[in-house]
């Protein structure tokens, strides 16, 4: 009975440094991409990520110089994924023309969603 207590209080020592671990690799991750702008490798996965509590993906386009904040958990790719393979796949949708689209640059990864989604506004509406 006592073995089976300590080894419970163990586990939860273990889960509470794992998610201190990934939440510092997180965290520097993003202050070398927001401050020093990169480089992207090596980084934690979604994963990793998540367990952080760092559910968001601010990002920016090169052309059209747009942020966007992207949930992590709704990108469908494994959770083992590095982010910095995200970057090849996300476009900017302001300004594609066509089937040409602009890639964009990852920022930095966040806790909670920063930038505000755009407004829909009807035509016939006034602004």
């Amino acid at each position: 009975m006592g073995a089976q207590i300590r080894a419970q209080g163990a586990r939860k020592d273990a889960q509470r440094a794992i998610r201190e671990a990934d939440r510092a690799e997180a965290e520097a991750w993003s202050i070398r991409m927001e401050g020093y702008g990169g480089p992207a490798q090596p980084s934690p996965t979604i994963g990793q990520c998540l367990n952080a509590g760092m559910g968001w993906l601010e990002v920016e386009c090169n052309r059209c110089k747009a942020r966007a904040n992207l949930p992590l958990d709704a990108i469908r790719r494994p959770w083992d994924t590095p982010i910095w393979k995200l970057e090849a796949s996300l476009k900017c949708r302001s300004c594609r023309k066509g089937r040409s689209a602009p890639p964009v640059r990852m920022i930095k990864l966040t806790e909670a969603r920063q930038i505000t989604p755009y407004k829909w506004v009807h035509p016939d509406e006034e602004r």
